[in-house]
């Protein structure tokens, strides 16, 4: 679990959130949210190149193992306002 733990303080320090509902990471500005899943199965490096990515933050970006239908990125983002 040390990697798990790594990987949450990553997330932590970049002011990311945990949305128990959800079962993501999130943050508002940033305008990105991690899957646990994604965060289980990528390494720390990954991460963090993901959370440093430029996306203009102008859409909501969701960083999953799988894509996202329409009608759960529209759910999400409402969400996550």
């Amino acid at each position: 679990m040390p990697a798990l733990e790594t990987k949450i303080q990553i997330l932590d320090s970049g002011g990311y959130r945990y949305n128990f509902d959800r079962m993501l990471y999130f943050n508002r500005s940033a305008k990105k949210a991690f899957s646990v899943e994604f965060i289980e199965d990528h390494d720390e490096v990954e991460l963090e190149k993901c959370i440093h990515e430029n996306t203009g933050a102008a859409e909501w970006h969701f960083y999953s193992n799988s894509p996202l239908s329409n009608s759960v990125r529209r759910e999400l983002e409402s969400v996550l306002g």
